[in-house]
């Protein structure tokens, strides 16, 4: 998720849950088969499932270089399940990628866009130090959230232009030792700070600075953590890095298995299952991909806070998103009110049970691929739809399959409904809602008794 100041775009809002706080019932998830049991969002996710999206969410895709997952996970995995016709579409500027499910299609059908974003925030190298300390940036990390944990760090290989090598095994190191920090720091009443973060790899001896550059480690060489998810010890969560925003690929990538699975789903409506680069510093990736394909209608995939969950911001009044009770919906920004009362009722009548969303409020902007459309200069509907995790940003970051499987759901019963209901490009045009057709709401007739008593 771009970064945003939360004080400033957030606010407080209630939780919607369709049809009530009950989560449906009926169906189990995508590898494991039919059942007449259980909602495919209540189920633990398969083992398949999971090791897809660990696949997913370990691929080495910093900001800038992101094709070890478009290329090296994604496309092949799509490509084993597209029926013919649908087209793979690679890009000059960046290893975006977008599926088109009918590259030839007419002017009159609905094109919809489904969009995560593939690249990572990473760390970078800033400079090398006369004793072969490697100090780095701290991007979008937090400083202290870095410490102690385990990187890789990819070169290029100045003799094989194109060539990349692996240094792991490496730690993050700002102190040394706590003997060596302040009174400040080590009573907690000062942090780390960012130019003081460094990759030790246990270099010594004579010209350690010459030894790590004889290497070929130059400055601007990235690093990633290293923390491929794992299941939890509560249900159905799971923890690791990169859950943001792996886990938007890995929806979108799960839904193009499902309608591949059910092509007539696609007669109607044209689907982009989009993997973009650039989001975290700027969504520069998606609004040229939205620019380029043109599409009315853009419902990005990405990561949400579990505000509920988060330490001492409980006076901020967020809105209230947990993680375990479902997907979120984002409202305000740029998004469509009309594309969200669609989604709502989608999901409201889908056929696998209600699909439990929680209502999310945005202020300037969403913080997800959603702002393409207008950064792009593209007419489309858009909204984002998402899934609470704790920890964003972070070597930890968890989350619930749940959420992340009623996601998939809340977008497949999307289109579905597109299709059924025969929506094209000019709904849009006129389900703009009208305030000044509002009806009066009144108040309560009786105050309810006080039974707290």
């Amino acid at each position: 998720m771009f970064g945003r100041s939360m004080q400033a775009v957030r606010a407080a809002t209630r939780t919607a849950t369709v049809a009530g706080a009950g989560l449906g019932a009926g169906w189990r998830g995508l590898a494991t088969g039919a059942t007449d049991k259980v909602a495919p969002w209540e189920e633990t996710m398969s083992d398949e499932d999971f090791a897809f999206m660990r696949e997913i969410l370990s691929a080495p895709s910093p900001v800038g270089l992101e094709a070890a997952m478009t290329e090296g996970v994604l496309a092949p995995a799509l490509e084993a399940v597209a029926p013919a016709g649908w087209a793979f579409k690679r890009y000059k500027g960046s290893a975006s990628l977008v599926v088109d499910t009918d590259p030839g299609n007419p002017d009159d059908k609905l094109t919809v866009m489904v969009v995560g974003h593939a690249d990572k925030i990473r760390m970078q190298v800033r400079s090398i130090a006369p004793d072969g300390k490697i100090y780095i940036n701290s991007d979008s990390f937090l400083p202290a959230t870095l410490l102690g944990n385990k990187v890789t760090l990819f070169s290029e290989d100045a003799a094989s232009p194109g060539a990349y090598r692996a240094v792991s095994g490496g730690t993050i190191e700002a102190l040394g030792a706590i003997h060596f920090a302040s009174a400040a720091v080590r009573s907690g009443e000062k942090g780390v700070s960012g130019d003081s973060l460094y990759l030790e790899l246990g270099v010594h001896g004579p010209k350690g600075k010459e030894q790590v550059e004889d290497m070929g480690i130059r400055v601007g060489d990235p690093l990633l953590l290293d923390r491929p998810i794992e299941r939890g010890v509560w249900p159905n969560t799971f923890s690791g890095a990169y859950l943001d925003n792996g886990l938007g690929c890995f929806v979108t990538a799960q839904l193009a298995k499902l309608l591949a699975a059910q092509p007539d789903a696609l007669d109607s409506v044209r689907l982009l299952f989009t993997f973009a680069a650039y989001e975290e510093i700027g969504r520069f990736g998606s609004r040229v991909l939205a620019a380029r394909e043109q599409p009315d209608v853009i419902l990005a995939t990405d990561v949400n806070h579990d505000f509920n969950g988060a330490p001492g911001v409980a006076d901020k009044r967020y809105p209230p998103l947990t993680m375990g009770k479902g997907a979120t919906l984002a409202s305000g920004s740029v998004t469509s009110e009309s594309l969200n009362s669609l989604i709502m009722a989608a999901a409201a009548d889908y056929a696998q049970g209600s699909i439990p969303v929680q209502r999310d409020m945005c202020g300037v902007d969403t913080g997800t691929d959603a702002m393409a459309g207008v950064l792009g200069g593209v007419d489309a509907a858009v909204t984002s739809i998402g899934f609470p995790i704790r920890s964003m940003h972070t070597v930890s970051e968890s989350g619930h399959t749940g959420d992340v499987v009623a996601a998939i759901h809340l977008i497949k019963a999307t289109v579905e409904s597109c299709a059924a209901r025969g929506i094209t490009p000019a709904y849009f045009e006129r389900a703009h809602p009208r305030l000044d057709n509002a009806t009066s709401l009144a108040g309560p007739a009786v105050v309810p008794a006080d039974d707290s008593a």
